[in-house]
């Protein structure tokens, strides 16, 4: 059709079935993407508040994994599993999460650090297979609330390390 134009800011395929959860962090990108690469820091902000976690075992390489359990505030137990399929330091990392290895709903999620000024903006965008599921993570797991207060206890501890000059 002459004259028609495309629109170039038109919504992802997949944004029925996304949840993107971004936020600023008072930290260098380096320290703040070295908080997703070692058991260590991971174990100390990992997860909503009221959570804590054990890993059962932790590999930071393409093809690993790791393996942990949150801990609900209720006593409730979580098994969970993440692969990483990309780790591109200190800028990405992708990775597919579900309850163990031959998950069928494992969703995927992929984090983008990104300087801003002395900062960190970090972008979570997790995508699941279905709209339906999607939603029932919002819904019943609280995916949103959850993903924003993970976020916090990550900016929490990176800011504190950050400002003890310490990494680690």
């Amino acid at each position: 059709m002459a004259g028609a134009r495309r629109e170039t800011r038109a919504e992802p395929a997949t944004a029925d079935r996304e949840i993107v959860i971004s936020r600023v962090i008072d930290a260098p990108r380096e320290l703040v993407f070295e908080a997703f690469t070692e058991v260590r820091h991971l174990s100390r902000w990992w997860g909503p508040e009221g959570f804590t976690t054990t890993t059962r075992s932790f590999e930071f390489r393409v093809g690993r994994e790791w393996d942990f359990v949150m801990h609900g505030p209720d006593g409730t137990d979580y098994q969970e599993w993440i692969s990483w399929t990309e780790i591109t330091p200190p800028e990405r990392i992708a990775l597919l999460h579900g309850e163990s290895r031959d998950d069928p709903n494992a969703f995927e999620s992929v984090l983008t650090f990104a300087p801003d000024g002395a900062a960190t903006r970090i972008v979570m965008r997790t995508v699941f297979l279905t709209k339906e599921q999607r939603d029932e993570a919002v819904e019943k797991y609280h995916a949103i609330e959850g993903g924003q207060q993970t976020l916090s206890n990550l900016a929490a501890y990176v800011t504190d390390l950050a400002q003890k000059g310490a990494k680690g």
